[in-house]
């Protein structure tokens, strides 16, 4: 199971997804595909946070209920949570509830809106400790792909400097691989060229599409 795998489809793909339709559409359109938008950043590493300790596709399954708990992730909103609002948050089965991770969840916004004010902006900084492009791996198994790398604990620990909770170096690996900062598709895996193809600073992620 750690090669790409044909589907009924003819598509090969990693084999994360499994069958499950949903998880299938997320890495068809999403996983790997190159995001600079500042927002949809902040919200992709917030999910990232909420996942520590569970599997992508339950935080998946939740994503529409957390937008609606959290505002649409609109950082300026989430700074502002106060005990009320995170208390009601505590109480919403739709979500993922875990105290540390929401306070987190407001830290984080706190820290994104001072990057964004005083300089040099949320995908400026991310993005810069990658040259502003993409690498572009190539592994053949997911046994290859590493938890964490060099460059994924130098982002861990920036960010963490600036305020950011739930930034570890394994979060943000995954992190770098689901925006599209590493094309860690296998290289077997249709998407592998897709994503590859995509020019730098041309992001094609569709918001809405799961």
């Amino acid at each position: 199971m750690s090669k790409a795998r044909v589907h009924a489809d003819g598509f090969a793909r990693c084999p994360w997804p499994g069958e499950d339709p949903l998880y299938v559409a997320y890495h068809d359109q999403e996983w790997g595909v190159p995001e600079y938008d500042d927002r949809a950043l902040f919200e992709k590493l917030i999910l990232d946070g909420f996942q520590a300790g569970l599997s992508w596709i339950t935080i998946l399954r939740k994503r529409d209920n957390f937008r609606k708990a959290f505002d649409d992730f609109d950082p300026a909103k989430i700074a502002r949570y106060d005990a009320k609002k995170i208390h009601a948050l505590m109480n919403d089965a739709g979500i993922v509830r875990n105290r540390a991770k929401i306070e987190g969840a407001v830290a984080s916004a706190k820290a994104y809106l001072k990057i964004m004010d005083e300089g040099p902006g949320f995908s400026k900084l991310l993005w810069s400790f990658v040259e502003h492009k993409p690498k572009v791996n190539a592994f053949k198994t997911t046994a290859s792909v590493p938890a964490s790398t060099p460059v994924s604990v130098a982002i861990s620990k920036e960010l963490a400097a600036r305020g950011f909770k739930f930034v570890g170096p394994t979060i943000v690996y995954a992190f770098m691989q689901a925006t599209g900062m590493v094309n860690d598709h296998l290289a077997t895996c249709h998407r592998h060229a897709a994503c590859a193809a995509i020019k730098p600073g041309h992001s094609k992620m569709r918001r809405r599409s799961a």
